[in-house]
């Protein structure tokens, strides 16, 4: 799953010099930025001023002792459901076993007292398992378990309903905690976690009505992944995968390793707004294969500048972008809250490029060139449908293909001061286009059809938005480079009502 980048060989040292001085780009390669200080905007910061949990134990509750090993686990086994479980100030452990962990019963609460921590000493996979509802975890430090690949530490089986607030989730291998249906994760420091913050995947099932709300989710995916197994589509701060409603907001996004917020395959109905994403290495925003979201009032600055300038470095000219709509868009036949996908409202301020909309012409249910292997569009039921001769007329012809259509990105702010970025070319494009379809020998989508549809054709419209600095936009497929003009003239006729100021800064 996730999205290939066209893959190519490294260039050799004397061209790496090259490009580094053609682009201005004075950073070493692969190169990780210093944590950023507290922005002046407000944001979620708790991680460095977590809320105390409860210095006594509430009436009825069960205490947990660290001085057990083992107490909290035992305790849940022998206690009825609906149990209220206070934990001590200090390290608890787990037996040393690696499936060692808590097991739930419906509606338990975990309490941690100020001080509390669940040390999974890098002996245990897992913290909180099993499939019972409606369990909250409040004020508890979780820390040295040892999830593997695309697993979770807390609430491993994804069950549904479980509350996650004012909790420190971190350095734990795979990610710090999975989600399920009606999960709420508020205020909650998500933090340098070997994969995600967390993996929102349910196995069999979409995940519906899901908040993420005031969290921190800072430094996630240190154990790069994506370098470890390239084109997994596999990091980042947050991956989201088959959400059905999610409400994302309020949270501070930050120097994760990867993407900050990546919904990745058949999610549907988000709202991501009010949000500071900012420092992280690759996108702040990838959606991906996906349909119908709002994306408003988020402050997004210095992304994409580790992951936008490798692929310079490495002289690719597709447009990498800090918010990336990938074969993604409006579709009013699937129920949301909206029938398209709406940016506005958003500062983007000195980052690696704007917003680019892609689709990927050879990408497709039941193409061998889908990453996605094995899922159809939310439009499709039966992916063999998609095959020839039936996938060249209506209806599939348009259904077996996500496609980016019905996006309108209006009133924000895009500000680029390249002295900032260090970068003279490559850094400043907005970008909408499709590659030329080839594979396979029976793709209806051969040719330049799909950038046809995606820059003429699918209603994707920029307007009344304002530009500061040297901007250059990218339409049909990347060699066709514009000035605004050329952008808003015919036959593209973006950005109307816009306003461009094209000097650096601010």
């Amino acid at each position: 799953m996730g999205i290939k980048w066209r893959q190519r060989a490294l260039p050799a040292a004397p061209l790496v010099l090259a490009l580094l001085a053609a682009t201005g780009c004075e950073s070493a390669p692969g190169a990780r930025p210093e944590p950023t200080a507290v922005p002046s905007t407000s944001v979620a910061r708790v991680c460095a001023e977590p809320a105390a949990g409860p210095v006594k134990a509430p009436s009825g509750a069960v205490t947990v002792d660290p001085a057990v090993t083992g107490d909290l686990a035992a305790k849940t086994k022998s206690s009825p459901a609906n149990t209220t479980f206070w934990l001590r100030p200090g390290t608890h452990r787990l037996e040393p076993d690696r499936y060692a962990q808590v097991i739930p019963k419906k509606g338990n609460r975990y309490l941690g007292a100020p001080g509390a921590v669940l040390d999974g000493r890098k002996t245990n996979q897992y913290a909180f398992g099993g499939t019972a509802r409606d369990v909250t975890i409040r004020h508890l430090t979780v820390q040295g378990f040892v999830a593997p690949h695309n697993e979770g530490v807390v609430n491993h089986d994804s069950a549904d309903g479980w509350v996650i607030e004012h909790a420190t989730i971190q350095n734990n291998s795979g990610a710090g905690l999975m989600a399920g249906a009606r999960q709420r994760v508020r205020a909650n420091c998500l933090r340098g976690n070997g994969q995600y913050g967390m993996n929102a995947y349910k196995a069999g099932g979409p995940i519906s009505d899901l908040v993420v709300e005031g969290n921190e989710i800072v430094g996630n995916n240190t154990d790069d992944w994506e370098r470890r197994r390239q084109g997994c589509g596999c990091t980042g701060g947050v991956k989201f995968w088959a959400v059905d409603g999610a409400d994302v907001r309020g949270n501070w996004v930050h120097d994760n390793r990867g993407a900050g917020l990546w919904a990745d395959t058949n999610n549907n109905d988000f709202r991501i707004e009010d949000n500071v994403l900012e420092a992280n290495d690759g996108a702040a925003l990838i959606y991906e294969t996906s349909y119908n979201a709002v994306i408003r009032k988020n402050t997004i600055r210095r992304n994409n500048r580790v992951e936008g300038r490798r692929y310079a470095d490495r002289g690719d000219n597709f447009p990498f972008a800090t918010i990336y709509l990938s074969e993604s868009g409006g579709e009013p036949r699937i129920r949301a809250r909206t029938n398209k996908i709406e940016v506005y409202r958003n500062v983007l301020e000195n980052n690696w490029s704007g917003i680019t909309l892609w689709e990927n012409a050879d990408r497709f249910c039941n193409s061998p060139a889908n990453t996605s292997s094995g899922d159809c569009t939310l439009l499709v039921k039966d992916t063999d449908r998609c095959a020839r001769p039936a996938i060249a007329t209506a209806p599939l012809y348009a259904d077996c293909r996500w496609k980016t259509q019905r996006v309108d990105i209006h009133h924000n702010r895009f500000v680029l001061d390249t002295s900032v970025v260090e970068c003279t070319v490559k850094c400043d494009r907005m970008a909408v286009l499709a590659n030329y379809g080839t594979y396979p020998d029976w793709s209806p989508y051969q040719g330049e059809r799909v950038a046809e549809a995606i820059t003429g054709e699918q209603h994707n419209r920029w307007h009344d938005n304002v530009y500061v600095g040297p901007w250059k936009f990218v339409a049909h497929d990347p060699s066709r480079v514009l000035d605004f003009g050329q952008w808003q003239a015919t036959p593209y006729r973006q950005d109307a009502g816009s306003t461009f100021r094209a000097q650096d800064g601010g």
